[in-house]
């Protein structure tokens, strides 16, 4: 197994930007303001041959008793009692507060080491940034500087000195990549939480209440899965924060990485065009899709059907995808939500031969044949395939460069029947042959 390193301080002292140096990435949104984390958020680090998890935690208010910022507290605790180690996070430059006495007073009574790391020490002397926070009672403190790098690598050697080299985890390299998306408030952290069985992300009845992206490794029926808990997505004209802007480029950047992609809609709000859009942009990214219908169990008949009829109209360049209608909170119809997320994965990931790509093409032709382009009819001759995640079939032929669109929806519905592509985006390319005669005709 590998060692946890839990990141925990008071809000704005560089957490996020200390997380991003540990593992390499920008995965955790950083910017000049308080309060922007709130969820656990897990990343994977490699220090020589030593890999480790990371684990960023919203601000800790361990004092408050009540709201968002008790269920980030709570997130922490959780995370606190996951670690193997602790990187206590304070500002030099802010110095001791008495909000730091108060998370010290509550590491000095967890059974696990603790590492004070004073952050922003750049152009400071170590000796001096460090000299107030002995009060702490943690041990000796280490200046660093999360942004520029310095003292990092020392930290993270002392934080892994007890810990022996664990086994190369294989995980992330056979995981399918879920992310779980949709409008604020629709349940996506619910629908986590239910999955992992345990208060894995802030479920806050209150739109807006997840900012990041958090991935979560999860398993079941013995496959590995990356579950990616995005930040809800408003219409442009409702999002005022800035940083709630950053947050849905994570969102739209979690769909991009993404292998399936979980549709989320509210079956008790109305069905908007903010849901279609949102359904067209992971189109439009070539993910695999499954709809996932929320809050049905408090539905009546009547408004189940009208609900329906709406999804049915407004999502109807959906048919490719798989429609559940479930309930998060209380565990209802996620055995086949799952079902699907493989379905989808496998047809994504579809691997077409030539000859029978071609048999299937030539049977479509003769079936029905595409329309005439002023005297000459397009004469698609062979096919093969041209990428996964999403499938892509390349169309060889003569003039098929003037083939109608409701022809290649009719080709693209043939190879999706022919190879059970249900689930995925498919796309199919025409390259046209060149006319022996063209060169001829100019002269």
């Amino acid at each position: 197994m590998k060692p946890t390193l839990v990141l925990v301080g008071r809000p704005n002292v560089g957490k996020s930007t200390l997380f991003n140096r540990l593992t390499k990435s920008r995965d955790a949104i950083v910017a000049d303001l308080p309060g922007l984390t709130r969820d656990r958020h897990y990343g994977h680090g490699k220090l020589g041959k030593k890999p480790y998890l990371v684990v960023d935690t919203g601000g800790f208010e361990p004092l408050v008793k009540d709201g968002i910022l008790h269920e980030m507290a709570r997130q922490t605790e959780q995370a606190i009692a996951e670690a193997d180690a602790v990187i206590f996070v304070v500002d030099g430059r802010t110095g001791l507060t008495p909000h730091d006495k108060e998370i010290a007073n509550k590491l000095r009574r967890i059974d696990r080491p603790v590492f004070v790391a004073v952050n922003k020490a750049e152009g400071m002397n170590a000796g001096m940034v460090e000299a107030d926070f002995h009060e702490l009672g943690l041990g000796e403190p280490n200046a660093i500087s999360a942004a520029h790098g310095e003292g990092v690598r020392g930290l993270v050697e002392m934080a892994l000195e007890s810990f022996p080299e664990p086994e190369d985890d294989e995980w992330h390299t056979d995981a399918v990549r879920v992310a779980i998306v949709g409008r604020p408030n629709v349940g996506k952290s619910t629908l986590i939480n239910t999955l992992l069985g345990e208060e894995r992300v802030i479920a806050f009845d209150a739109p807006g209440t997840t900012r990041d992206s958090i991935e979560i490794d999860f398993e079941r029926g013995g496959r590995k899965y990356v579950l990616v808990d995005t930040a809800g997505m408003r219409k442009r004209g409702k999002v005022f924060e800035a940083i709630e802007k950053f947050s849905v480029v994570k969102t739209l950047k979690s769909i991009e990485d993404a292998n399936v992609v979980i549709l989320m809609v509210d079956a008790q709000a109305d069905v908007s065009d903010q849901d279609a859009h949102i359904a067209d942009f992971i189109v439009q990214s070539g993910r695999a899709l499954v709809v996932a219908v929320n809050k049905w169990d408090g539905l009546d008949s009547y408004t189940r059907e009208q609900t329906r009829q709406i999804l049915q109209r407004k999502l109807k360049f959906l048919e490719f995808a798989k429609f559940h209608f479930i309930s998060a909170r209380e565990n209802i119809g996620l055995e086949n939500l799952f079902k699907s997320v493989d379905a989808a994965y496998s047809a994504a990931m579809a691997k077409m031969s030539t000859p029978r790509l071609t048999r299937v093409l030539i049977d479509a032709v003769a079936k029905q044949a595409p329309a005439k382009h002023n005297m000459f009819r397009p004469k698609p001759r062979y096919a093969h395939q041209g990428g996964s995640n999403p499938p892509i079939i390349v169309v060889h032929g003569n003039a098929v460069d003037h083939i109608t669109d409701s022809y290649r929806r009719y080709l693209e519905h043939t190879f999706r029947e022919a190879f059970k592509l249900q689930g995925t985006p498919l796309r199919i390319q025409f390259v046209a042959a060149k006319n022996p005669f063209a060169d001829k005709d100019k002269k």
